[in-house]
């Protein structure tokens, strides 16, 4: 797992100059007690390859150098200039998890996420001291608004092409470098690749006609060195010639970013013809960093394209990733890239064709991985991995590329692939609780499907959605989604379908306690499947009901419902929901006086769940073990079930749960006359509640708060 003290990325070897500017933000970021005014907020502007980042970069590590930011540095790229930004919550992701966060313990929402994000580091700066957040290449205020923590003691470094006067920050504009340091640069950068190398120091005339026609932009003079460096025999003059001759350079040197367009331009008429087309294929991929397996599938290769990839590499045109075995290209590299794709229709067919084969291998793939987490009874193993992990690790390590590939879906041509890989992803997002990532997939999906005419597709996008924003505590938005998905189906005619849906509704019409529409829209679902013979989706109606049947105290009329889908699971050999099954009639039991029985019964249903590797189940049979094991008065095995359960739900990122977790512990400890530590557990939950704005949970948190105070006998537990 990363740590805070080592997300900075690497100072630029050929940093130089800037000594004015780094002396700025030097002083903008110095401790308290420097005799200057202290403002948390500090923003680098300029234009794009003009070194903010590098600037920053070095600014940062200094800082710590110095002792100022004894609790670390934290760096993160919002990539506000490629055609769909990183969105706070995705940046909050990414610095929870450099904080030292499980990716299973990010809460789903944008509010959530910023609150354990400032409740992190107000920790850090009492433990450690000073937080330095590098927030770079960020396009919008929005983007970094999220990412200002609430502790006065850290500092915020921001990067962007813009100015952002609404962040309220001391703010640095970074001009084009002075001659004399463009120069020095050019000169450090040869002398690094070869110490010997005096050419810049030979010619110094054609060495500063060269520093004017890259418009002495740090990336355009590090790509002009780059040629040098790959020709030693080449004069400086000869390269100022050849740049000289571009039209676009003449064109456009008053503008950085177009006079970088140039230099990328003589960069890429020097490739040879596999490296040039590599080059415009690596634009295509999905995601901010392509992987080794996405590479050679774009180029309709047999193995990656090895030679080709170093000849971009030492060009400068693609950079080494996050990870071994992963790539990626700038922003503006890559904008280059696809503008020669569009100039021509033989390069527009080959990018289609490409994009095209990397949507059919992600969408086998996934399919293939898919049945390791779903293990779908009657349905042998697809080839390509060698087991359930191995199939996760891949969807883990290919994760932004299958979630920006499945966007393409929005792309008429790539539509239907688009569409097909979606609908494969529910399982992978669903277990990995990626519920963000999953709203954004299905809805997109679902409007793609609509725009196919394919109310197949569309009806199981809007129930993938539903599912979705249910489990992102977004009820009412589930509930439509649901309500679609029905009506597109029974317009269809397909009833499976419908039923399914149906089913669905009925669980979001649940947490909305809806429960007499709940249980006619589980009643619906049955009769329906019922009628196609489909014996695992009537079980799973049956045990939908009996959850409904069981919040609505019908205990006995919930003990025969939840007995016979338990049966009819294991008749088909559905393992997990034979267990979900199994767990939900335990509370029954439990609630008809069944003790040993309820125990029993969250016994069995947790080994399968640890089995399978399902947390989120394991944590839910533990919680309600407790609850039965309080029944019996076992009230110390109770409290330190309920105990596992809570730390697992904290852990998963599971608030929601966490709170009804933490009533049922409160309710178990009241009972056992610890109530100090009974209300303090309910406090905890009713502010969990309140922050999820879930009015239910908050009156019943109420009712068992008003009875550890005396004023009222103890109601029912749990919110389940």
């Amino acid at each position: 797992m990363p740590h805070v003290e080592d997300a900075l990325p690497a100072t630029a070897v050929d940093f130089t100059g800037r000594d004015e500017e780094l002396g700025s933000l030097l002083t903008a970021l110095a401790p308290i007690g420097a005799g200057h005014a202290q403002v948390p907020v500090t923003a680098v502007a300029g234009l794009g390859g003009v070194g903010k980042t590098a600037l920053a970069v070095r600014a940062a590590r200094t800082a710590r150098e110095r002792g100022w930011f004894p609790g670390g540095a934290l760096f993160v790229d919002c990539h506000g200039y490629d055609e769909t930004p990183a969105g706070p919550e995705q940046l909050l992701e990414a610095l929870l998890r450099a904080l030292g966060v499980a990716a299973a313990h990010v809460p789903g929402t944008l509010d959530e996420r910023a609150g354990l994000y400032r409740s992190v580091l107000a920790e850090r700066a009492r433990s450690s001291g000073r937080v330095l957040i590098v927030v770079d290449n960020a396009s919008h205020p929005g983007q970094v608004r999220p990412l200002l923590p609430g502790h006065t003691v850290h500092r915020v470094l921001v990067t962007s092409r813009d100015t952002m006067p609404q962040l309220g920050a001391h703010l640095l504009h970074l001009d084009i470098l002075r001659p004399e340091v463009a120069r020095d640069l050019l000169h450090s950068a040869l002398r690094t690749a070869v110490p010997a190398d005096r050419r810049v120091l030979d010619d110094p005339g054609a060495t500063g006609r060269l520093c004017e026609l890259c418009g002495r932009l740090p990336l355009a003079l590090q790509i002009a060195a780059a040629l040098l460096i790959s020709d030693p025999g080449k004069p400086v003059a000869e390269l100022v010639s050849e740049l000289a001759d571009s039209a676009t350079l003449l064109d456009h040197l008053d503008d950085g970013e177009r006079g970088v367009r140039a230099a990328f331009d003589l960069s890429y008429r020097r490739l040879g013809p596999e490296p040039a087309r590599l080059f415009r294929l690596l634009a295509l991929a999905p995601g901010s960093e392509t992987s080794d397996e996405a590479i050679t599938v774009l180029c309709g290769a047999g193995a990656l394209p090895r030679r080709e990839l170093n000849v971009l590499i030492r060009a400068h045109l693609v950079a080494p990733g996050s990870v071994r075995g992963c790539w990626t290209l700038h922003d503006l590299v890559r904008a280059y890239a696809l503008d020669q794709v569009s100039r021509q229709e033989t390069l527009r067919q080959e990018a289609a064709q490409a994009r095209a084969r990397l949507l059919a291998r992600y969408q086998r793939r996934a399919e293939a991985a898919d049945w390791y987490l779903q293990a779908r009874a009657g349905r042998p193993p697809t080839a390509g991995f060698r087991g359930r992990e191995d199939a996760l690790s891949w969807l883990e390590r290919e994760r932004t590329g299958l979630i920006s590939a499945a966007l393409w879906a929005a792309d008429p041509a790539h539509a239907r692939a688009g569409l097909g890989l979606a609908l494969c992803l529910h399982g992978y997002l669903s277990w990995q609780r990626y519920f963000d990532d999953a709203v954004s997939v299905f809805r997109c999906a679902a409007e793609t499907a609509d725009a196919l005419h394919d109310g197949l597709s569309a009806g199981k996008a809007l129930n993938c959605l539903g599912l979705a924003l249910r489990n992102n505590r977004r009820i009412e938005e589930a509930v439509v989604a649901h309500a679609q998905a029905c009506e597109i189906h029974g317009e269809r005619g397909d009833r499976l379908g419908e039923g399914k849906s149906w089913d669905m509704l009925g669980l979001s019409l649940t947490e909305a306690r809806m429960f007499d529409d709940a249980i006619a829209a589980h009643e619906r679902a049955r009769e329906l499947v019922h009628a196609c013979g489909e014996r695992q989706a009537e079980a799973s109606t049956l045990n939908n009901l009996g959850r409904v049947l069981f919040k609505l105290g019908r205990f006995d009329e919930s003990v025969v419902t939840l007995t016979r889908a338990r049966e009819m699971f294991r008749s088909v050999g559905d393992r997990f929901r034979e267990a979900t099954a199994t767990n939900n009639l335990g509370r029954a039991f439990r609630k008809t006086g069944l003790l040993e029985e309820a125990l029993a019964a969250h016994t069995t249903a947790r080994a399968v769940f640890e089995e399978l590797g399902n947390r989120e189940r394991v944590a839910t049979a533990w919680n309600d073990f407790g609850a039965a094991l309080s029944a019996l008065d076992r009230s110390d095995e109770a409290v330190e079930a309920h105990l596992l359960a809570v730390r697992e739900y904290q852990n998963l990122g599971d608030r929601h749960r966490q709170a009804v977790a933490g009533n049922d512990l409160g309710i178990t400890l009241w009972r056992a006359g610890r109530r100090e530590e009974a209300r303090d557990e309910h406090l905890r939950a009713l502010r969990l509640f309140r922050e999820l704005a879930d009015p239910h949970g908050e009156g019943d948190t109420l009712v068992h708060l008003a009875a550890v105070e005396g004023t009222e006998q103890l109601g029912e537990a749990g919110n389940r």
